[in-house]
Formats: structure tokens, sequence, C-alpha cells
């Protein structure tokens, strides 16, 4: 008689467990977005040329709907996808250029920080990630990118200055300071792009009240 009783109170907690509000459901539900999600970002990667602008994107929805650890597995297990399939190299390219800013801004939005804040801190991750890409670069074909980058600088800017009559040669600093001027200028107009991009689709997927976006954006969405 204690039995049944027993096996009742243990099958109405499975069921409880098992419905959409309970503690299993969520975590099975989770998983298999992020599964979903990584599989995603893993077909998008093989058709990069097209689909560039969205690499991000499946981290930010994670981190935004179910937490910053959720987006992190999903970077964690895209990379490692990455790696089984097409090798170390485009696992690293996919986590410097767009696991870790899709990481960055999904953490920023989840806390509910500003967008100056997240655009500043997300081109900081993007630069870094660049220039991590092209130390890798030059590392494979066993030539040192940046300093051809930096050469070429030089001697643009010397054939542009000889050009209006200025006679004068600009020092390495300069250069240095012109090339981290427009690596963050390029990163930050791509992410200011990718702000707008995401924060358009995610309010048109119903996420609008969980966004903190600045006025003129609210007006126009």
């Amino acid at each position: 008689m204690w039995g049944s009783e027993v096996e009742s109170i243990d099958l109405l907690r499975d069921y409880e467990d098992l419905a959409t509000d309970g503690p299993v459901y969520k975590k099975t539900l989770r998983k298999e977005n992020n599964e979903i999600r990584t599989q995603v970002i893993m077909q998008m990667w093989l058709g990069q040329n097209y689909f560039g602008w969205f690499f991000a994107f499946p981290i930010v929805i994670s981190s935004m709907r179910w937490g910053l650890a959720a987006g992190r597995k999903t970077m964690v297990a895209t990379a490692m996808l990455l790696f089984i399939l097409s090798g170390p190299v485009k696992a690293s390219t996919y986590l410097l250029m767009h696991g870790l800013v899709g990481l960055s801004m999904g953490s920023s939005w989840r806390l509910g920080a500003n967008w100056g804040l997240s655009i500043a801190m997300c081109t900081a991750v993007r630069a870094m990630g660049a220039v991590g890409y092209v130390l890798i670069s030059s590392f494979l074909i066993r030539e040192n990118i940046l300093a051809l980058i930096t050469i070429n600088i030089h001697a643009s800017l010397t054939y542009l200055l000889t050009a209006i009559g200025v006679n004068a040669v600009p020092s390495m600093n300069t250069i240095y300071t012109i090339f981290g001027t427009l690596l963050f200028l390029n990163c930050g107009f791509f992410v200011f792009l990718l702000h707008i991009l995401y924060a358009v689709i995610l309010s048109r997927l119903g996420m609008k009240d969980s966004l903190t976006l600045p006025r003129w954006l609210k007006k126009a969405i």
C-alpha cells in the first residue's frame, strides 16, 4: 500500500519536472537551443561570404535569452565543431573575429549596459581580435603582415606629403598612430552597424523589452 503511494508521488514529481515550467524541461530546451544555434553558426561559417554579419548573432541571442553561461557555451561549442571539421585556423579565426565580439555584445546587453559602453567594449575586442588574426596569419605564411601594413602606410603617407609639397618624413610613431586609429574606426563602424542590425532583429523577435536601446532607435523601431 505504502509502496504504491510512493511510486505515485515519484511519478507526480517526474511529471512536474517535465512540465513546460519545470526545471528539467527548461534545461533540456536551453541545451537544444544552444545546439541548434551552434549548428547554424557552423553552416553560416562554411558560407561566410554571404553570412558574415550573422556569425555573432546566435551567441548574442543565447546570452540574452538564457544567460551569459549559455552564450559562452554556444561560442565554445561552435569553435570546437569548427576545429574538428575545418581545423584550428578557422576555429581561431571565428573566435577572434566573431565569437568574442558576440559574447561581449550579448554580455553587455544582458547586463543592461548602455550602447556607448557596449560599442566601445566590442570595438576593443574586435580590434584585438583583428590584430590576433593578423599575427596568426603572419605565423602561418612566415611573413610579418603588420610590418608590411605599416610600411605601406608609411610609403603612401610620404608620397602624399611629397605630392602636396611638404618635405617631411613621418615617424614610425605617427604611422602606428594612424594604423591604430584606422583599425579602431573600422572596427567601431562594423560594431555600430552590428548593434543596429541585431537590435532590429531581436525587436522583431519580441525581445524589445529586454534591450537597452537609444531613444532615436526606439523611435525608429
